[in-house]
């Protein structure tokens, strides 16, 4: 038996990358897994591959930005699992569908942000992260506890000039929130990580390296171990925070990032 047997999980961005490895890795270790994104097909793809290694999931569409979806989407899971023991909140957005354009828009100076951009990433990546937990942990307080692991960020630990000034402003307010709620929530058994990512093998990053070694390259040598990292790696992380192996660890943003702050 896995070392979440019985257990229930919920995971934003789970149609791929971090998220679809994160929702491999529960399954794998017996949790029933709700995966939620905004990509529908990307989504059920996943829902399918846990179904294909014999464990149980469904996929609900849900937009982290709007407090009535995110509700929704942890009434389904008590609905359907009749509890939710942990979430991973990982969602992302780019303020406009993925490509290479999209990502270019998102890189540059805060004089150079345009409003539109600034809001949508803030909505999905901070405001989103927070109506997870408030709904998460709703129903956790409900069942006498529960686990959240935020997606954060090297880049809430860092800066970083010519990055995205509304990605990194994000992932700075989420590992101040996780360790906020850390705190709130410690006495009544509900435990609150973040993990922070460095360059993973996403497909973001794989639009932005668009085959040139060169690029990859570039940003192996940000971490000293010399290569970017895979979302299986994130992902075993996420798993390890919500286990009971962890059990006395709570408002910790997890540096997973190759060594990349450690310079």
């Amino acid at each position: 038996m896995g070392q979440f047997e019985g257990k229930v999980a919920v995971v934003t961005g789970g149609s791929s990358g971090i998220g679809r490895a994160t929702s491999l890795v529960f399954a794998r270790e017996g949790a029933k897994v709700i995966v939620s994104d905004v990509n529908i097909d990307g989504g059920e793809e996943t829902v399918n591959m846990v179904k294909e290694m014999g464990g149980e999931a469904l996929f609900v569409k849900t937009d982290v930005s709007k407090a009535d979806e995110v509700k929704a989407l942890i009434d389904r899971a008590v609905d359907t699992y009749g509890r939710v023991d942990s979430g991973f909140n990982n969602a992302w957005g780019l303020g406009k569908p993925a490509s290479a354009d999209a990502l270019q828009s998102l890189i540059g100076p805060p004089h150079e942000c345009e409003e539109d951009i600034w809001d949508r990433t803030i909505d999905v990546c901070l405001k989103g992260v927070w109506l997870c937990i408030k709904y998460e942990v709703q129903q956790m307080l409900k069942q006498g506890g529960g686990t959240i692991v935020n997606t954060a960020s090297v880049l809430g630990l860092v800066g970083l000039k010519g990055h995205s000034t509304p990605y990194i402003a994000s992932k700075h307010g989420v590992i101040g929130l996780t360790k906020t709620a850390a705190l709130e929530y410690s006495v009544q058994g509900i435990r609150v990580n973040a993990v922070c990512p460095g360059t993973i093998r996403t497909a973001p990053i794989e639009l932005m390296m668009d085959g040139d070694p060169t690029i990859e390259d570039a940003f192996a040598a940000q971490h000293p171990i010399g290569r970017i990292g895979e979302p299986s790696e994130i992902a075993e992380a996420v798993v390890w925070l919500c286990s009971d192996a962890a059990s006395f660890v709570t408002g910790h943003a997890m540096s997973v990032d190759g060594g990349w702050t450690a310079q």
